[in-house]
């Protein structure tokens, strides 16, 4: 049996493009492998809060020497760490956000990002400790255009993924729902249905 990530920073709930965009690829998913599990994981600033000097020291402080403040700082950390583990898919809706990605979702990433247990230093430089994972990005913007020289999201979210050894990215296009939101959402429903799904172990 397979486990799905979803990862929601939208601030917009049940109205976020983002989101539901990738529960219709989550469905696409489950359709063809009707065993997968769905982890759901909205992100606000509880969940991800904003990395700090103490968690960062707690990162870099060996298990076995954290003090009991330092364990329940990391609590968080810990939980959203084992959720991205444990998936086998991970579909991260990215709404953009004034050309990039919602704090909450730069939040995440600071919280995944453990040296050690997601990532290690080599005399090559960081290898990411996560291989063999499938990622999506389901990017939604208002008006600038995916993969366009404005767009600082995908790249910087398919490096950071790449840096923790997930190197398989499809990104789906979901671009210009401020210009004509009917024309946009029919096209990234269509990107959806053209995504290829993830080869079954």
């Amino acid at each position: 049996m397979s486990t799905i990530l979803h990862i929601d920073p939208s601030v917009n709930g049940e109205n976020s493009k983002s989101r539901q965009l990738a529960l219709k690829l989550i469905d696409r998913i489950k359709a063809a492998d009707p065993s997968a599990s769905v982890t759901s994981r909205a992100l606000n600033a509880n969940v991800a809060p904003a990395l700090s000097g103490d968690v960062v020291g707690a990162y870099y402080t060996p298990a076995d020497s954290r003090s009991d403040a330092q364990k329940a700082l990391l609590a968080n950390s810990d939980t959203l760490v084992g959720e991205l583990q444990a998936a086998d898919t991970v579909v991260i809706g990215v709404p953009m956000y004034n050309f990039a990605v919602p704090s909450t979702l730069k939040a995440w990433n600071d919280m995944v990002a453990r040296v050690g247990v997601t990532f290690n230093y080599t005399e090559n430089g960081p290898v990411g400790a996560l291989t063999g994972k499938k990622a999506y990005l389901v990017v939604a913007t208002g008006g600038v255009p995916v993969n366009s020289a404005y767009d600082f999201a995908t790249p910087y979210m398919k490096q950071f993924l790449a840096f923790l050894g997930i190197s398989d990215v499809t990104v789906v296009e979901a671009s210009g729902f401020a210009v004509d939101a009917e024309k946009a959402m029919a096209t990234a429903i269509a990107n959806v249905e053209a995504a290829a799904l993830p080869v079954a172990a």
